[in-house]
């Protein structure tokens, strides 16, 4: 089956992509690994994204479900390939993804078996001067983290061969269903044009949301800082893969 074949489970557009990308070791990916994948790198480098971004005008299976169409997502993503017999699908597989609403969160884990949490968030935003201040927030323990940026308002072409081509341009997701199945979906969107950061803070309790091996990352300096305008995109219902 084509990923064209496969009928689309929700619609929406992505807004405002901030990914803030971290060097790891490879050790630390792989207890996270589903099968039929391989960890995928740029330049030699695995990298881990912290990501925050806005959800809009979002419809599940054709139809906006009441106060659930514009809302905060934040996740912690890696990079994967899989080969599916005739060419090489570039993914993103993801530790935790956190969004404002249980109903959202219980219905993504349902559907996609990812690691959706429910978590009180919020978003601003100010333009002035040609220059866009951005910031996510989401409380965990009672306390606020947050993902900071301050960006041009300029928009640019992404550079073929590029570490933002590499972040940016994945249009497969997988997840470990069970140590024989992973999860496969399509996501389809214009190539994004970016903005060059000028500023950035990260205030992230990465130890107690995603784990303890995680918490170097609070004072690591991350590989970069990208952001991207964003477009409508386009979810595909998931296949299983099995042997």
């Amino acid at each position: 089956m084509t990923q064209l074949q496969r009928k689309i489970f929700l619609t929406a557009r992505w807004e405002n992509l901030v990914m803030v990308n971290y060097q790891v070791q490879p050790e630390l990916l792989q207890p996270f690994l589903p099968r039929f994948t391989e960890l995928d790198t740029f330049e030699g480098k695995h990298l881990i994204s912290l990501v925050g971004f806005m959800f809009r005008d979002t419809k599940v299976f054709g139809v906006k479900w009441p106060w659930h169409t514009h809302f905060e997502e934040v996740n912690l993503r890696f990079y994967v390939k899989h080969f599916d017999g005739q060419k090489w699908k570039r993914g993103v597989v993801f530790i935790s993804e956190i969004v404002p609403s249980p109903i959202i969160a219980i219905m993504a884990n349902k559907l996609y078996h990812e690691a959706y949490k429910a978590m009180p968030m919020k978003h601003g935003m100010e333009l002035r001067q040609g220059l866009l201040s951005l910031n996510y927030g989401w409380k965990y323990r009672n306390n606020w983290n947050t993902l900071e940026v301050s960006a041009s308002a300029s928009l640019n072409s992404i550079i073929k061969g590029s570490e933002e081509e590499f972040i940016f341009e994945h249009y497969w997701g997988y997840n470990r269903y069970d140590a024989a199945t992973t999860v496969e979906y399509g996501v389809e969107h214009d190539v994004w044009q970016v903005q060059k950061i000028t500023n950035w803070r990260v205030n992230c309790d990465f130890a107690g949301l995603y784990g303890a091996q995680f918490k170097h990352l609070a004072s690591a300096e991350p590989s970069s800082v990208l952001m991207a305008k964003g477009s409508p995109v386009i979810i595909r219902k998931p296949v299983f893969l099995r042997s």
